[in-house]
């Protein structure tokens, strides 16, 4: 049979093959009806999808007829119309129990059609955990149907759905392309106030317009913040390059976009960097993450004058300045005179509040006004524990109902 297939990078190809067979008893071969291509199919030919396995079929949108179904595959037999999952996933795990099944942890599990194992660009498909992959089509839905629930619908539903969508809202969608069609659909069921479309494309801009004229309040054209970016650069730097970095491959689809006006020249995934660099034999040690330390030390910077002195030395260079003077940054008089004398009560020492600096993060850190008046008060910290408790078990359960993971 004769499968899409991805040799390398910016090159697919008809490939024959033989027709896949069970590996696993909790496999289905299913034969493919109707597929479609999606943007993230597009995003492995540019190279963009640093899992996908070179020689792999392509294709993760399809359905089909089971042909044939392992010892241990209950929900469907052969003969049955079926639609595929984008994502295969076991129903155990973790992940799967709390309904985030794109982290599978089965080595099948998560986007692997069509990216790790040979997808549905073909005749004939292999379906691993097809007890929770495949789904019976009805009768009275036909393939073209079908075919639209597996990932592009699935998207804008949970698009719909995690938002929390309440009848005094007003919902912003940005693009009207397929996804966003059909994320405009799962929107408008749950009866928003308005809806906005944001989209560059007239045709499109068009098609809304003809097909939901009642619920569409504005279409607009929109420019992503990389794209304003880029063109600000351009605008300033006559003739310059710009390069997009960040971990969306959708920004791949961008750069290609030779319609839009000094758009970015080139755009790199994390991925890539990071295979651009093994390449070269440069080897990249994982950091431990602490994005609050990160910002602390951020602030710090700026509370300390980090960035006045900064600027002020960039606006002397420019001969804009001639002599400056700034604020203090070292925090409330109060809360620093506090500290001095507790320390100075408890140790014997000497302290003044000028020996003291209060940066934002910790004004941050209190969370509440009381907390300070409470340490300016001198109130035990025993006692402004206890008054924050309630605050931090109202919060904890107020957090719960969004949590991703039980701490």
């Amino acid at each position: 049979m004769l499968a899409y297939t991805y040799i390398d990078k910016g090159h697919f190809a008809l490939v024959e093959k033989p027709k896949p067979t069970l590996i696993e008893p909790t496999d289905a071969i299913v034969r493919v009806t109707m597929s479609s291509i999606c943007s993230s199919d597009l995003h492995i030919k540019h190279g963009s999808v640093p899992r996908a396995v070179r020689g792999i079929t392509v294709g993760h949108e399809m359905v089909g007829v089971v042909e044939e179904v392992g010892s241990e595959v209950t929900n469907v037999k052969p003969g049955d119309r079926v639609t595929i999952n984008v994502e295969t996933f076991c129903g155990e795990c973790f992940f799967c129990r709390n309904g985030y099944v794109n982290n599978c942890t089965d080595p099948n599990g998560g986007w692997a059609l069509g990216c790790r194992i040979d997808g549905g660009q073909t005749e004939y498909v292999r379906v691993p955990l097809a007890s929770q992959g495949l789904n019976r089509i009805p009768d009275s839905v036909t393939d073209e149907q079908a075919l639209l629930v597996g990932d592009v619908l699935a998207t804008g539903f949970w698009a719909a759905r995690i938002s929390e969508i309440t009848k005094d809202d007003t919902v912003l969608i940005i693009g009207a392309g397929p996804t966003g069609i059909c994320t405009l659909l799962c929107a408008m069921l749950k009866q928003p106030k308005r809806i906005i479309v944001c989209e560059k494309s007239e045709e499109r801009r068009a098609f809304v317009r003809k097909h939901y004229p009642d619920v569409l309040f504005a279409l607009a054209p929109v420019m992503s913040p990389a794209q304003a970016h880029c063109a600000e650069i351009k605008r300033r730097h006559p003739g310059a390059q710009t390069i997009f970095i960040g971990p969306c491959i959708a920004k791949k689809g961008e750069t290609l976009n030779e319609n839009i006006r000094d758009n970015a020249d080139y755009a790199l995934t994390y991925g890539e960097i990071v295979a651009l660099l093994d390449s070269k034999g440069v080897s990249v040690e994982p950091v431990e993450e602490d994005y609050q330390e990160a910002s602390l030390f951020g602030k710090r910077f700026a509370g300390s004058g980090g960035v006045a002195a900064a600027v002020l030395e960039v606006m002397q260079e420019m001969g804009a300045l001639r002599t400056h003077s700034y604020t203090s940054a070292q925090g409330d008089a109060q809360v620093r005179q506090r500290f001095a004398d507790s320390l100075n009560r408890r140790f014997g020492t000497a302290y003044t509040a000028e020996e003291f600096f209060v940066g934002e993060e910790f004004a941050r850190q209190l969370g509440a006004s009381y907390v300070r008046d409470m340490i300016v008060q001198e109130f035990s910290a025993e006692e402004i524990h206890s008054m924050w408790r309630g605050d931090v078990e109202r919060f904890v359960e107020q957090q719960r109902p969004y949590l991703i993971y039980e701490k």
